[in-house]
């Protein structure tokens, strides 16, 4: 396989992805993502602005969250944000720490 081949698969194989997150199961919580797999939809909007500003393209983490999710994070939160059990809630600080704290 090409190079350029496989980059367009690896493109389409994300858009499917954010698709599935942000339309198809917007009741799966980020807190249960990062929980459970380590990553959730703000690592990956978070991904996408690094990427950008590594390519020379200016991009905030607010500008790269609205992009993600297609809507500012306040609408994210109002449409489809529940509040977390306290358990959950400190899982997460385990969870954050192993994978995005520690690996910055």
């Amino acid at each position: 396989m090409d190079d350029q081949t496989r980059i367009e698969l690896e493109a389409a194989a994300f858009r499917r992805l954010r698709q599935h997150l942000m339309e198809e199961r917007t009741d799966v919580q980020n807190i249960d993502m990062m929980n459970l797999a380590g990553f959730c939809r703000n690592c990956l909007s978070r991904w996408y602005q690094e990427a950008a500003n590594e390519r020379g393209i200016d991009m905030t983490k607010e500008e790269g969250r609205e992009i993600f999710y297609g809507m500012t994070m306040d609408e994210w939160k109002s449409k489809y944000q529940t509040d977390a059990s306290p358990e959950k809630q400190e899982a997460f600080k385990t969870a954050f720490k192993e994978n995005v704290t520690d690996k910055s």
